[in-house]
């Protein structure tokens, strides 16, 4: 899995860590608050003929306003957030999601992969009467060019299927055949990674290291007309096989790590969306003009989870009941609204609510904020307020909403639980923190996770999945212990491998709701919250729809 995305503050500049950088100074007044409250790519070069990217005037073009800043925009290569929400709009795979959900479609592929019985095969049928933006023809033979250079040239991606593919190769003009290494029933979610989408045979080659970074040439419903190091633009695709934009182009503005920027240009009508990155208290300014009909506000759930990481092999997290314990005392709603200023979703699995296999099994076994049950589970586990549990809660120190939640932690557990539990906020550098959480050093840590790709696999095999290990000496190698947990489970990693090889949905979701149900009782980790995505338009602008892979279809966008 990639490193990058799990609990990075350094990539957030969409989530929550970079939001509370903002301030830092009033660490200590909100954490006086929370105890008072539990108590009581540098420059790049621009294209031939490019748009201005600053012209706000024209009506038949948006401008939308970011703090992210591309670091490439070759799709074997990129990714981080900037530059995949520009790979998805010009840019496209054989799958993607219907607008808003999770649900998986055709695109380059005229209808779902024909699968053999073993799994292993899948037989794509390609669109026939598409072009690349450049005018090369595209074909199976194309698509195949392309998912061979994603994998081949060693971009940041390429693990995503390199470590599930075996072969790629065009079997008909429009006929494209993929074999893989095991079956892989969530394949299909990988080729909707706009990483995987098809490019001009004509401007890319083959080969390590052979990344074209400021330039994108596929078969989107928009082509790329400038790269800058401070403005994108993007103009309409005349020769689109589809539906055209509902508009003439994009003009994004990058106000690259300055939200204030960004909030004041649109605030100033400068742009007509903000998106990514605001820090809370100006999201929260903008939510509350909401009332008065200023503007417009985009709401909708993220796939980003936050979780608290338990080590099985230290004491006294060895003890069952003592992670009960913790996952019983867990509230939510505190944190939600003293921490996340009511910014982020509660969540009572590791599998977000964007999911429809999503089981709430923490709400249901434990509840929230249960002080009772949690007294009754450590005094099970032999522990009182003249003999506590002693827990380190670890977190990178650059991430000011971890270290807040750790400190509302340690007073909820001061107040409600009479110091039958003591826990000890503790921080060190990210690149210490993410080296370390490998190697058992932590007895529990404050982490997130952002998917790979969009299935409810990449929620639970990168967390509990275990390649090496036993009952006795829990995970040796593999994914847990990766994540710092150092959980094995037999029974798990047969299911997981279950889901894995199961085609049929409902077969599929009953496997993850018994996954889930085993989650909640052994509690290797505790999953707090996820986050919410917000974007802001103008009142004359419509068709604003946040995806839950955090993309924005540019297309649906227009000016009223």
């Amino acid at each position: 899995m990639r490193d990058g995305y799990f609990s990075t503050d350094t990539m957030m500049s969409h989530g929550f860590s970079s939001m509370f950088a903002k301030f830092g100074k009033y660490i200590g007044l909100c954490l006086l608050c929370i105890a008072l409250t539990v108590g009581c790519n540098g420059n790049q070069p621009q294209t031939d003929n490019p748009t201005n990217p600053n012209t706000t005037t024209d009506n038949n073009r948006i401008s939308l306003g970011t703090t992210l800043k591309p670091r490439t925009l070759d799709p074997a290569d990129n990714y981080e957030l900037a530059g995949l929400n520009i790979i998805y709009n010009v840019g496209e795979s054989l799958y993607t999601y219907k607008l808003g959900t999770t649900e998986i479609e055709p695109l380059l592929a005229t209808e779902m992969p024909n699968i053999s019985e073993d799994g292993l095969t899948y037989i794509i049928p390609v669109r026939q009467g598409v072009t690349f933006q450049d005018g090369t023809p595209f074909n199976a033979e194309a698509m195949a060019f392309s998912l061979n250079r994603f994998m081949t040239n060693g971009g940041k991606p390429a693990f995503l299927l390199g470590d599930v593919v075996n072969t790629v190769a065009a079997t008909g003009e429009y006929e494209l055949t993929i074999t893989l290494k095991q079956p892989f029933s969530a394949f299909p979610a990988l080729l909707a990674f706009p990483g995987t989408c098809a490019v001009s045979p004509q401007a890319y080659k083959i080969g390590a290291g052979e990344f074209n970074p400021n330039t994108l040439i596929s078969t989107g419903k928009y082509k790329l007309a400038q790269f800058g190091s401070d403005a994108i633009a993007l103009d309409a695709n005349e020769n689109y096989w589809g539906d055209k934009p509902a508009n003439e182009g994009i003009n994004m503005q990058i106000y690259a790590g300055n939200s204030a920027n960004l909030y004041n240009s649109f605030l100033t009508g400068a742009v007509d969306v903000a998106y990514q990155s605001l820090d809370p208290n100006q999201i929260k300014s903008l939510l509350d003009g909401e009332e008065d009909n200023k503007w417009q506000i985009i709401e909708a759930s993220g796939t980003n989870v936050s979780f608290l990481s338990l080590n099985l092999q230290q004491e006294p997290l060895n003890k069952p009941e003592v992670r009960q314990a913790i996952a019983a005392l867990m509230d939510r709603a505190l944190i939600n609204q003293r921490v996340l200023q009511g910014q982020g979703e509660a969540v009572y699995s590791l599998i977000p609510t964007t999911f429809d296999v999503y089981q709430p099994t923490f709400q249901t076994v434990y509840g929230d904020a249960n002080t009772a049950k949690a007294k009754e589970l450590l005094t099970q586990a032999g522990y009182s307020a003249s003999n506590p549990a002693v827990i380190e809660i670890w977190y990178p120190s650059g991430s000011i909403t971890r270290g807040i939640v750790a400190e509302t932690l340690k007073a909820l557990a001061e107040q409600k639980l009479e110091g039958m539990i003591q826990f000890i906020p503790s921080s060190v550098e990210s690149a210490s923190f993410f080296g370390n959480i490998g190697k058992g050093i932590y007895q529990a840590a404050l982490a997130d996770w952002y998917p790979d790709f969009l299935d409810a696999d990449n929620y639970i095999q990168p967390f509990i999945g275990c390649s090496k290990g036993s009952e006795t000496t829990g995970c040796e190698e593999g994914a847990a212990q990766s994540r710092g947990s150092f959980y094995y489970s037999n029974q798990v990693n047969e299911l997981i491998e279950q889901q894995r090889q199961e085609t049929e949905p409902e077969t599929r979701k009953a496997i993850f709701s018994q996954l889930q149900e085993t989650l909640a009782e052994d509690v290797p980790y505790i999953p707090l919250w996820q986050t919410k995505e917000y974007a802001f338009a103008q009142n004359n602008v419509a068709g604003v729809t946040i995806n839950p892979s955090q993309n924005i279809p540019f297309w649906t966008i227009n000016k009223q």
